[in-house]
């Protein structure tokens, strides 16, 4: 008798093991989902600044990679994030004039919409969005279109890029990718202490 006992407790102790194993196993598994995965396109964050006004962008910066890009990759005439991950963001910490329009000290997505000629440039005051999927045109804050430029044949920019050129109190804002930029120019306002 006593063997019998035996060999069913170290059946069931087997069994109790196996099932712990599996255990671990399955926790380990779920909880490496929940690691966050390396980001595809890097972040990119460019700034300036003039006197008391600080202006900075954050965008996801993604590649050409001998993908056809306008009207393929990111099609025409639809809201695109700007960029790649999040929705590009905007911060300006004091009123700036955007293609003749002011825009109030803040926090802005800033949405496109490419198409062949021209492209519309939105600053939009909902934020924290993932790509442009739950873009709302009520939170628009502004809004205009700018013609598209083609960049000379042996200039090709492979990472999406936003670049500002800066002369004192104005900047001119470029959007380049491929062989395709937009741009547009600010104005930093003269703010009193």
């Amino acid at each position: 008798m006593n063997s019998i006992y035996y060999l069913r407790l170290k059946g069931y102790r087997m069994k109790l093991l196996v099932c712990a194993f599996v255990t671990l196993l399955c926790s380990m598994v779920l909880s490496a989902q929940n690691i966050p995965k390396p980001r595809t396109s890097p972040l990119a964050i460019i700034s300036a600044h003039y006197k008391n006004t600080y202006l900075k962008i954050t965008y996801g910066q993604p590649q050409k990679n001998s993908r056809e890009i306008f009207g393929k990759l990111v099609p025409y005439d639809q809201v695109w994030r700007t960029g790649a991950n999040e929705a590009t963001e905007l911060t300006v910490t004091n009123d700036i004039v955007v293609n003749g329009t002011t825009l109030k000290p803040g926090t802005y997505s800033l949405f496109t919409i490419p198409g062949k000629e021209k492209w519309t440039i939105i600053f939009n005051s909902d934020l924290g969005l993932w790509g442009a999927y739950n873009y709302n045109p009520k939170m628009d804050v502004l809004r205009f279109d700018v013609p598209v430029k083609t960049i000379p044949e042996n200039i090709i920019y492979e990472p999406f890029t936003i670049r500002i050129d800066q002369k004192t109190d104005t900047v001119e804002l470029y959007l380049l990718w491929d062989n395709i930029q937009v741009s547009f120019p600010i104005q930093f306002t003269e703010t009193k202490p």
